[in-house]
């Protein structure tokens, strides 16, 4: 009876359950309407351009929209709308691809929906944290939701990746500082933001704060005491912090990752860093850090990432580090270390990466060092002080994915054949004529990522295939007719070596197979013939480099198929004829170059409007410059000198507005990076410039116009000086005519400039003088005359900069200026200020004499007309006589 009661009640206690979870099915519990009301507001200050909020609107239940998440209540716990952009490049300006992302700002209206803790806005486009609650016209309650003192308690906040987010003042975060945990704002830009460090400890919970790549530049050095007491994963990369190492990090005792590498930090590794026991991921990198490696280092014992690299460090890696035996990570590459490796580290049975090339390490290196680690998985050894001896026979016990070696001979590494799971390999400066050559290609057909620049490889490549994803082989000796590709290979870089044949074996081969190929270089060879009209399987194509080659002929019209092309070099080679209208389709370009050809006919007029760079110098074009290259807003080099182009330089030249504001972000403005699995490869373009005088590197030009050499004639527009962002403008070598306005003083950004061989006259405006980053200057052979104006800046060139003007005078010329002669640019205003000091004094003199002539007739009238005064007068004059006659007696 016992256990058939208990049966019983457990029945019912089931049966109830069942009928529970049954009207809980039934009954659909909606989202609460403050909590759609909130997030309508949220949407309302946003662009949408892909859709991603199409089912956010009145009628649908807002737990049913994308990227809300609700409770059994129906209140919003989660928001996640990070942007996917899966793109397999960046963009060429070196930023990831938003225009499908959400844009505009972020309301903090969010902050009111009373349950939420997880919210994920990353990745976006965002530009503006919005302050004020402003929802308006919603119809769903009269008025927007209020503000009070009961905030959402957000948990776990990622702004992260939103690169044109503007953020000046992060107090706006203190409603959350009773639950925030963790807090990711990585690529925002907070460079107004001063006062981080501050608020951040009033966060009592927070355990993972992350300001990578802020544009932060003070970390606070001098404080001693930071109060983080939650804080253990801390993330400050890729700043501008400029000091050492801060005080108050050292405090934070549980502390277990920390990373400040890629900033501008100096000094010592000071010793109070074993105060963080706790530390398990330290990441120093690529500072300016000095002094040796310290020995105590070895006390961490629980340290399992330290990364060193792209610092000064000197001395010899310590002997302790064998002590470290979690070690999984150890890089201290590109420092100036010495002496030999450590037979300790043999020792660290868990490391997977070993790191330490780009130093001068010498001595010995065997299997003996590698014998126990077999959990190895990047190695990186690059000194040509090694000495490389491992058993031929031996086999390692580890399998690399990831080899980088330096300066070695192959024949001393056999082992390496053994490595069958490498993901990428990099070898340069080294010597390869001893080794097979189809063991080698052999080996490496199975490897994802090549990467071989400037070996001694002379070898013949004409029946080798590729067939890895990216294969860069630049600077390498190798010769022969071009290797074949497969359809795997993305990246094929074969720049400056001696490869020779015709570009059609490897273009038009396989035509039948559509390439997956997007980068091409085989630039500076001594390839010949005509380029190939094959192009049309090419569509993947987004940089073309075929330059510096005796290639002959007319640019093919299937080279127009190419709509995905963002960058095309076709320089220094034989090319004649018009450039073809078929290019016109390709509107995604943003660097052009045809720079010493023969090209000829017009500029065309129907570049995209993305291009950045348009570089035709040292051609045959005639006829005028277009109107329509004024519609360019993002050209920041325009190079056309050495053709035959007649007519005026256009008036419209101001439109071109990437040459008045200077936004460059800086060196990756002609990058292209590939999201290659879990790497990013960053690809730099070249654009070669020539500026000064010279040949130089974009990244220190970004904004350069160069019309020279050609037969361009009338005054120079006015609005070609309101291009004050450019660093170099050259019109030397036309016809140009009329005066050099005073507005050149506002080109602030010059650094060279060359006017020389026109026909320019009148005076050099003294507001040149304040040009002060000018390093060239030339105004040589033209009609310019008087004084050149005074100042350190234009007295500082040689007469080189001014000869060829009979009537310039002045320092540093040997001419010296008349002083009497007002057309001087100095001695008329000099004469100016003499002029206006002598109308002065006689004004001056004037004002005296009248003053002088009616003073003297009140007093004198006074004496004449009134008797007694008279009288009194001349006894006052009696008295002073008697007195001074008393005193000479």
């Amino acid at each position: 009876m016992r256990f058939s009661s208990q049966n019983a009640l457990l029945s019912l206690l089931l049966l109830l359950v069942i009928i529970c979870n049954i009207v809980i099915c039934e009954t659909k519990v909606t989202c609460n309407q403050k909590d759609k009301q909130i997030l309508l507001c949220f949407k309302q200050g946003l662009t949408d351009p892909s859709g991603m909020l199409s089912t956010w609107s009145h009628k649908e239940d807002c737990c049913e929209w994308r990227g809300v998440h609700c409770n059994i209540n129906g209140r919003v716990m989660n928001l996640s709308l990070p942007c996917s952009t899966n793109d397999d490049f960046v963009i060429i300006d070196g930023k990831t691809n938003k225009t499908q992302c959400l844009s505009g700002k972020i309301h903090l209206a969010l902050f009111e929906l009373e349950f939420l803790n997880y919210l994920d806005l990353s990745n976006n486009d965002f530009k503006v944290v919005h302050l004020p609650l402003d929802c308006q016209n919603l119809s769903l309650v009269n008025s927007p939701p209020r503000r009070s003192g009961n905030f959402s308690n957000v948990i776990h906040l990622d702004l992260s990746a939103n690169e044109n987010l503007l953020i000046d003042d992060l107090r706006w975060l203190l409603r959350l500082s009773s639950s925030l945990e963790y807090l990711n704002m990585n690529s925002n830009n907070l460079r107004k933001e001063t006062h981080w460090l501050q608020i951040l400890t009033m966060f009592p919970s927070l355990s993972e704060l992350c300001l990578s790549s802020c544009l932060l530049e003070s970390v606070n050095p001098s404080l001693l005491y930071a109060n983080f007491t939650s804080l253990e994963y801390l993330h400050l990369s890729d700043n501008g912090f400029f000091s050492e190492l801060p005080i108050w990090l050292f405090n934070i005792s549980g502390l277990s990752y920390l990373d400040l590498s890629v900033n501008l930090l100096h000094g010592k590794i000071p010793k109070t860093l074993l105060n963080l026991r706790n530390m398990d991921s330290l990441h120093l990198g690529d500072n300016k850090l000095s002094g040796t490696i310290p020995d105590w280092l070895g006390q961490l014992g629980g340290l399992k990432n330290l990364d060193l690299a792209f610092n000064s460090l000197t001395g010899s890696i310590p002997i302790t580090f064998g002590n470290l035996s979690s070690l999984v990570t150890l890089g201290v590459f590109s420092n100036q270390l010495t002496g030999s490796l450590p037979e300790t580290l043999g020792k660290l049975s868990y490391l997977k990466v070993l790191d330490i090339g780009k130093n001068y390490l010498s001595g010995i290196v065997s299997n003996k060092l590698f014998d126990k680690l077999s959990k190895l998985k990047e190695l990186y050894l690059d000194s040509p002080s090694f000495i490389f001896h491992f058993d031929s026979h031996w086999i390692p016990p580890f399998e690399l994915e990831y080899l980088t070696l330096g300066s070695v001979n192959l024949n001393d590494l056999p082992w390496i054949y053994t490595q069958t799971s490498l993901v990428s390999l990099f070898i340069e400066n080294s010597i390869f004529t001893k080794a097979s050559p189809d063991k080698f290609w052999s080996w490496l057909i199975h490897i994802e990522n090549v990467f071989l620049p400037e070996n001694y490889i002379p070898w013949d490549m004409s029946n080798v295939l590729i067939n890895s994803n990216v294969a860069l082989l630049p600077g390498n000796s190798l010769s022969g007719g071009l290797p074949r590709l497969t359809s795997n290979v993305n990246v094929f870089r074969i720049s400056g070596n001696n490869l020779s044949g015709s570009l059609s074996p490897l273009i038009c081969s396989n035509m039948s197979e559509q390439g997956n190929l997007k980068m091409l270089d085989v630039s500076n060879n001594l390839l010949s013939g005509g380029l190939p009209d094959c192009w049309v399987n090419w569509k993947s194509l987004i940089h073309v480099v075929l330059g510096g080659n005796n290639l002959t002929g007319l640019i093919p019209h299937s080279m127009g198929s190419l709509s995905n092309l963002l960058s095309l070099h076709i320089f220094n080679t034989k090319l004649y004829g018009e450039i073809p209208m078929s290019l016109k389709n390709c509107q995604k370009l943003v660097i052009v170059n045809l720079s010493g050809n023969k090209l000829s006919g017009n500029i065309p007029n129907w570049f995209g409007q993305d291009v950045k760079a348009l570089q035709l110098r040292s051609n045959e074009f005639s006829g005028d410059i277009p109107q329509q290259i004024c519609q360019l807003s993002s050209l920041m080099v325009l190079d056309v000198a050495n053709n035959r182009l007649t007519g005026t330089i256009p008036h419209c030249l101001h439109n071109i507005t990437s040459m008045i504001f200077n936004n460059a972000l800086g060196s990756d403005q002609f990058d292209i990076t590939i999201l290659n699995g879990k790497q990013n490869m960053k690809f730099t373009i070249d654009v070669p410039l020539v500026a000064k005088g010279n040949n130089l590197d974009y990244r220190n030009y970004m904004h350069v116009t160069d019309l020279s050499n050609n037969r361009l004639s009338g005054r120079i527009p006015l609005e070609v000086f309101k291009l004050i962002a450019l660093q170099s403008l050259n019109l030397s070598q036309n016809q140009l005519m009329g005066t050099i306005p005073k507005e050149i003083g506002n080109m602030k950004a010059l650094e060279s400039l060359d006017f020389s061989n026109n026909t320019l006259s009148g005076e050099i405006p003294q507001t040149m003088s304040t040009l002060s980053f000018l390093e060239v200057l030339n105004l040589s052979f033209n009609n310019l005359k008087g004084q050149i104006p005074l100042g350190t800046q234009l007295q500082g060139f040689t007469s080189l900069s001014y000869m060829g003007n009979p009537k310039l005078c002045g320092t540093p010329l040997i001419e010296k200026c008349n002083h009497g002669d007002d057309s001087n640019g100095d001695t008329k205003v000099m004469a100016e200020n003499d002029e206006e000091g002598s109308e002065f004094m006689e004004s001056f003199y004037m004002g005296m004499g009248v003053g002088f002539a009616i003073s003297f007739w009140i007093v004198f009238g006074s004496i004449l007309f009134k008797r007694s005064w008279r009288h009194a007068y001349f006894n006052f004059l009696y008295d002073v006589k008697d007195k001074f006659m008393s005193i000479w007696s």
